[in-house]
């Protein structure tokens, strides 16, 4: 017996938002997180808190001592920070805006180009290198690049300009970016 089946189709993805929109709401929500929080947007000091967090669990005795990790946990558990709850409500709103846009599937990005594994690697290598580099500039694309800009802050403009000239090259490098 034939039993017709049905297409199952994906809801149609919705385009991006308009560069000057998305460059405006941005500037928005920066500036409701300086009048809100006294402070500019940043994700850096969330991980450190986390990794602080972690250490304690597992190594309190060192982690105590370790003067750069012993400083977070004086500041208290890691949910009592207003950068914890800032990257928090980061993930729930990409989270929620791929769920609206229709853009919410599991994918690699560039993998067609350079080969699951390839890609993977890269963006691993890519993320602890730029962790890395946050750390010792004291903040990441969005707390130096974006909220040192924002108060004209020379270290901002420095920051960017080395953060996407360094990006260029090694996109070069290694054989082009995303595709």
């Amino acid at each position: 017996m034939f039993t017709p089946s049905i297409p199952v189709c994906d809801p149609p993805e919705r385009p991006y938002w308009p560069n000057l929109l998305a460059g405006f709401a941005l500037g928005l929500v920066l500036l409701l997180t300086f009048v809100l929080t006294g402070h500019g947007l940043g994700a850096t000091g969330f991980t450190t808190r986390l990794s602080a967090w972690l250490g304690e669990s597992v190594l309190p005795a060192w982690t105590l001592k370790n003067d750069y990790l012993g400083s977070f946990l004086e500041d208290g558990p890691v949910l009592s920070s207003w950068i914890s709850w800032q990257v928090l409500g980061v993930f729930a709103g990409g989270l929620a805006s791929a769920w609206l846009a229709g853009r919410m599937r599991w994918r690699i990005e560039g993998a067609a180009s350079a080969g699951r594994g390839t890609r993977l690697l890269k963006a691993v290598v890519g993320g602890i290198l730029a962790g890395f580099g946050a750390r010792i500039a004291a903040g990441c694309t969005s707390g130096v690049g974006l909220s040192g800009s924002a108060v004209l802050g020379v270290a901002g403009f420095v920051f960017l300009g080395a953060f996407f000239a360094a990006g260029l090259l090694v996109s070069r490098l290694t054989g082009g970016g995303v595709q």
